[in-house]
């Protein structure tokens, strides 16, 4: 099912779709063989959660109440983060900064400062490490390398109020209200501080510097002050609500050593995307991969290799029409023996 053929039975979900299959096993193990691939592995990792907290008074939400309409109960409080697709850049935007520094080794550097490499996310995201690691090489160890970490983050979130309301003729509704809240300043950011330790690899026995990479996310959750609606919800004569809050704030970070690796894989063949037909007629169209050649393989690809047989008749290559070699072997064309 993708977003072309979405199912109509299911209203709960008309709105959202399933990314398509691209990998399927059958469960024949012929149908399994390896092949290498040249990716980043992680040496060591560490994961930590810190948590912080804001106050907040006299939050104002829109819009306004009807006239004449009371809140019965709150029943849930949402946040979302503030970002702006069209301006990364936005002082808005809710942004987690990571400051690291780090002790038993160093970070490497250019005249232009840190030498970053870009990671698996595609940006300049690794730092390159180096230091001496010739006291724990000898035993099959890595050296332990002990860092700082200051988490910083700034901009706002909108805070959302499901509330059910009455009005004069008591007649009960749901309404959605809202506001945005400033979490802090791009010069005054809050910060969130932890220590942690790593296990570094050998920096003389590879062709490469191990790299760390770091991954954050942040999320919110909020509650009424004094979980009290009477006491922390205010509404004025025009119907405008303000409230007290607690926003918590949580940030999970994961440190990672990484080295390049060339590994041997298992794999029932390469990932191929479903052909959403968009052209009329019937045309010729270019591949986007190029075709595995090896020595398990047929050198086209998929194509029909029969006929090539010594003493008999060659094939060629990227054709399924025999070519007479005049009984030639195919292993050695073209052999010296032929004429």
């Amino acid at each position: 099912m993708n977003c072309f053929s979405t199912s109509q039975c299911n209203t709960n979900v008309d709105s959202c779709c399933r990314a398509n299959e691209l990998c399927s096993f059958s469960g024949n193990l012929d149908d399994v063989t390896a092949t290498p691939i040249y990716v980043q592995s992680v040496y060591d990792a560490v994961r930590f959660n810190l948590q912080g907290m804001k106050t907040v008074q006299n939050l104002k939400f829109t819009p306004c109440l009807p006239c004449g309409c009371t809140i019965n109960k709150v029943l849930d409080v949402r946040i979302k983060k503030v970002f702006d697709p069209c301006n990364a850049d936005d002082k808005d935007n809710l942004t987690l900064e990571m400051e690291t520094g780090i002790s038993g080794a160093c970070f490497v550097n250019d005249s232009k400062g840190v030498v970053k490499t870009i990671g698996p996310d595609g940006m300049p995201s690794e730092n390159m490490l180096f230091a001496d690691t010739s006291d724990c090489d000898c035993t099959g160890c890595g050296t332990p390398i002990f860092g700082t970490q200051n988490a910083k983050i700034w901009g706002n979130i909108v805070v959302y109020l499901d509330l059910s309301v009455c009005d004069s003729c008591g007649r009960e509704s749901c309404i959605t209200v809202c506001a945005e809240l400033n979490i802090a300043k791009p010069n005054c950011p809050l910060v969130l501080t932890n220590f942690f330790e790593l296990s570094m690899p050998s920096t003389s026995n590879s062709a490469f510097f191990p790299r760390l990479t770091e991954l954050a996310n942040v999320g919110f959750s909020a509650r009424l002050a004094t979980n009290n609606a009477a006491r922390d919800l205010c509404i004025d004569g025009n119907g405008e609500i303000s409230a007290n809050f607690i926003v918590t704030i949580c940030v999970t970070a994961e440190k990672k050593i990484t080295v390049p690796v060339q590994l041997c894989v298992l794999s029932t063949g390469f990932a191929n995307a479903p052909l959403q037909e968009n052209l009329s007629g019937v045309m010729s169209c270019p591949g986007l991969f190029p075709e595995r050649i090896d020595g398990s393989s047929d050198s086209c690809g998929d194509k029909n290799m029969s006929g090539c047989e010594p003493g008999g008749t060659f094939c060629d290559p990227c054709s399924t029409q025999p070519i007479d070699n005049n009984g030639c072997g195919c292993n050695d064309y073209p052999p010296a023996t032929c004429k």
